[in-house]
């Protein structure tokens, strides 16, 4: 950090009376005795220039910037001001501080100074330029560089050991604290945590990022910077400059992605490539190492899940005023299983519905629009969830039972079908390594042109590139359904929680619909049907047995003028 402004321009004298003292100090030193602090730093070279004769003195300072990279502001900004040549010389305490890149620092001795005239003085290792060449430089140099990859080395040892013993490696994130008694445990912070469990609580009443970045910033409440600012709470970067209470859709998301609400501990979710590059790089899943309920959960592991759930769905349209309508995401095509997108009446905006996606006229894969209106919807999966209600309310030991026996056939069915999907892409992967392999050898042996195999190369290359991409995110999913939380208990206590329902809220959707087909309607008997499929979450499509005296809801609604279509289960649909 420069810590004085310097004139733009020098007489000759000036300069050979100005010297620049770098100072720098990192934990990649592991340097904590109070000799090598800036301050003591400081004093010492200022100390010795002044001895060597210079009387303008300038300080230059790094404090927590490893010396491994060059890309350091105090740095940067000396070498930009000797490159004007506004001094005569470079003091440091030891060539280490100049930096631990044997290359970088070469130049800067071997080149950058002569050619500039610069006189450079390590204090402790006994260098300086003036009195003659100093021979033992370039191995110091060499051996500032090896002391920092061991160092290195031992660090990413040490974190390994940590991070798989379960030993949380980052700081905690908003809404929890490091425990005082003991710093490898997590604690909640209430004020924050009330915070992080409204934000997911928002997401499921079925607010977007924006809207919920924009009731936090109405409310006045703190940003997770500004908020641990005030609490003296360090955190790496610095202090923006704008509204503390100005929250904005990335924070939102942010906190949003983060499996550490539920009360796990997930190690090495980044890297970097080498001890040079700081730069941290997401980790692939495979390689991250997870410990669940570690620490109390903000957000309880159904509640999660639910969100993770919200969040993935494609919302193709958003209401008028910018808002997400609840059924976005959830509701899929009968025939094709498109996911459907949501429109309004340009007339009146007033009559909200959805179609299918893939009825459009780029697409015209399906072969039928879909139609469904949104107030019909409502009506009609209102009406389920009453009649749910009162099955689990009325007839207690049939609904658990019927609960239990389709949770287990919703599971299996589910990993079958994504198994069989994973053992295809398995399979089409390693028909391409063969494919290549042949085509290869007939390129070997002359049965086909380069041009013709570069061609053909480079498409099953294109083609094995997705398929991997497919082929992670499969694997993902497979794993994640032998691990789902919602088990038969959560729903079943979930359905008694809105026994007493009256209107369809998107909490109530979330939290007991999984996904809802939508059929096309058609004339039945002279009367137009609309049939609708709802699967529920864990449990899938219920059957109510008929000899149950709960008939079905009763769901009419107007079209256009003189067209009427009513509700219809389809299937097995409640």
């Amino acid at each position: 950090m420069r810590e004085k402004v310097y004139p733009v321009s020098l007489s000759r004298k000036d300069r050979d009376s100005t010297a620049f003292l770098y100072e720098r100090l990192s934990r990649d030193d592991n340097m904590d005795g109070e000799s090598y602090s800036i301050g003591n730093q400081k004093k010492l070279l200022a100390k010795v220039a002044k001895e060597k004769g210079f009387t303008n003195l300038i300080h230059f300072s790094d404090d927590g910037v490893s010396g491994v990279t060059m890309e350091r502001p105090g740095y940067k900004a000396m070498i930009a001001e000797l490159m004007k040549g506004h001094a005569a010389a470079v003091f440091v305490k030891d060539m280490s501080r100049l930096g631990r890149n044997y290359i970088e620092v070469g130049k800067l001795t071997e080149e950058f100074f002569p050619d500039n005239d610069i006189r450079l003085v390590a204090v402790s290792d006994s260098v300086d330029t003036a009195e003659g060449e100093n021979e033992l430089t370039p191995i110091r140099n060499l051996f500032n560089e090896w002391y920092a990859r061991d160092i290195s080395k031992k660090r990413r040892i040490s974190n390994k050991i940590k991070g798989n013993a379960g030993e949380p490696m980052g700081q905690p994130p908003y809404g929890y604290l490091k425990d005082p008694d003991d710093p490898k445990r997590w604690i909640k912070e209430p004020e924050a945590a009330a915070v992080v469990y409204r934000i997911g609580a928002l997401t499921l009443d079925g607010l977007g990022t924006d809207q919920i970045a924009s009731v936090l910033s109405n409310e006045r409440i703190l940003t997770p910077t500004f908020y641990w600012h005030e609490r003296g709470i360090k955190r790496a970067g610095k202090l923006p400059d704008r509204d503390p209470c100005s929250w904005n859709s990335s924070t939102v998301i942010k906190i949003l992605s983060l499996q550490e609400y539920c009360g796990d501990v997930i190690n090495f979710k980044t890297y970097s490539k080498s001890y040079k590059n700081k730069k941290r790089i997401p980790n692939d899943k495979d390689n991250m190492v997870v410990f669940k309920d570690v620490h109390e959960a903000i957000w309880p592991r159904e509640m999660w899940e639910k969100i993770q759930q919200k969040r993935a769905q494609v919302c193709r349209r958003v209401q008028r005023g910018g808002e997400r309508n609840m059924f976005a995401g959830i509701l899929k095509c009968s025939d094709c299983g498109a996911v459907m997108g949501y429109h309004f009446n340009q007339k009146n905006h007033d009559i909200e519905y959805f179609n299918c996606s893939n009825n459009n006229r780029s697409r015209k894969t399906c072969e039928t629009t879909h139609y469904v209106r949104v107030d019909f919807l409502e009506q009609a999966v209102l009406g389920e969830i009453r009649r749910l209600t009162r099955f689990a309310s009325q007839h207690e030991n049939e609904f658990v039972k019927i609960v239990m026996g389709n949770s287990q056939q919703t599971v299996i069915d589910k990993r079958q079908a994504k198994q069989k999907e994973l053992n295809a892409l398995i399979a089409r992967d390693k028909e391409l390594d063969n494919l290549f392999e042949r085509l290869y050898e007939d390129n070997i042996i002359g049965k086909i042109t380069d041009d013709r195999f570069l061609k053909m190369s480079q498409k099953y290359e294109k083609e094995q590139r997705e398929l991997a991409e497919l082929l992670r995110v499969v694997k993902d999913e497979v794993a994640k359904m032998g691990d789902k939380a919602m088990t038969t208990d959560t729903f079943i206590s979930t359905v008694r929680q809105y026994t007493r329902a009256r209107k369809l809220t998107p909490r109530m959707l979330n939290e007991l619909v999984d996904f809802i087909e939508v059929y096309h309607a058609e004339k039945v008997d002279g009367i137009w049907e609309q049939k609708l499929k709802i699967h529920f979450n864990c449990v899938g499509a219920i059957e109510i047995p008929e000899v149950l005296a709960l008939p079905q809801p009763e769901v009419t609604i107007k079209t256009r003028r003189g067209v009427f279509v009513s509700y219809a289960p389809a299937g097995i649909a409640i």
